[in-house]
């Protein structure tokens, strides 16, 4: 039996797997990484808790996207919507990352 945390993970690595083929692209150079929450200190334009941040590189550090595990599952019923909104929040981290908007087919 997996556990929810490795169930979690696999579910972003499938999810960034969907991103490279349907985009065609490498996000090889971009650390992908899940914390149970995010930090106490949000940023002043975020007015709830963030399912999900990115962080450019910036010459010290590659880029770097963060899924935040018990906020998305909060939020979402079953494992159905928790996939979905785990698909849906690291599209919207790469597009940011990679400078790609997103379209009515990235946002289903």
């Amino acid at each position: 039996m997996r556990s929810r945390s490795a169930a979690f993970d696999d579910a972003v690595l499938r999810a960034v797997e969907v991103c490279e083929s349907r985009w065609s692209v490498s996000v090889a150079d971009i650390e992908i990484g899940v914390e149970e929450v995010p930090p106490s200190d949000p940023s002043s334009w975020e007015d709830s808790v963030p399912l999900g941040r990115a962080f450019p590189a910036d010459g010290r550090h590659r880029a770097r996207m963060v899924l935040y595990r018990l906020p998305i599952q909060t939020r979402a019923r079953d494992r159905v919507e928790r996939e979905a909104l785990i698909e849906h929040v690291v599209r919207t981290q790469l597009a940011g990352l990679l400078g790609r908007p997103l379209d009515d087919e990235d946002d289903l």
